[in-house]
């Protein structure tokens, strides 16, 4: 297991409050933004936290910069957003020992105003009182401090988790 490092709360809020969105810039491919990847289409994109509480913790986004977590999607497309966010939550199942998989989606219009879900894997064994949002507060719990090659394989096995779950409802 990776080290776990303090998060600077303040520092980060700060850093998302005087910068562009990251998700747009990400999307736009400035260097600055970048993330492993481990989906992409043409309305959407799923990349690991920089920051992980957990192992494989994985935004999905929809590529437009959109706001509301329903107002701003047509039914169909906060769907098809959705059945994305199914098949992460089930590549973290078939890539990492998961006791459960979180879902939400978080944000503020005073900071990450782009609008994204949160997929978490809590491995199994994590004490009651650690579990839940206890498990996702990086400010109490600290990240994971991952090297990037470990970063890098870990989006490679989820991408393809990914790509292998959509491939079979395809055929």
């Amino acid at each position: 297991m990776a080290e776990r490092r303090k998060f600077d709360v303040a520092s980060y809020v700060a850093s998302v409050q005087s910068r562009p969105c990251f998700i747009c810039g990400l999307v736009s491919g400035d260097p600055e933004f970048a993330h492993h990847v481990v989906y992409e289409d043409d309305v959407s994109i799923a990349f690991l936290n920089k920051f992980p509480p957990l192992p494989g913790y994985v935004l999905v986004c929809p590529k437009a910069h959109l706001e509301q977590v329903t107002g701003d999607f047509s039914r169909d497309d906060y769907l098809r957003l959705q059945a994305l966010v199914h098949d992460v939550g089930e590549a973290l199942r078939v890539v990492l020992e998961v006791e459960r998989v979180y879902i939400l989606s978080l944000g503020s219009q005073q900071a990450n105003r782009h609008v994204h879900w949160h997929v978490a894997a809590l491995p199994p064994g994590v004490p009651l009182d650690e579990q839940q949002f206890a498990a996702l507060d990086v400010e109490r719990a600290g990240f994971l401090a991952m090297e990037p090659e470990e970063m890098a394989d870990l989006a490679a096995r989820i991408g393809a988790a990914i790509q292998d779950s959509r491939s079979r409802k395809s055929a």
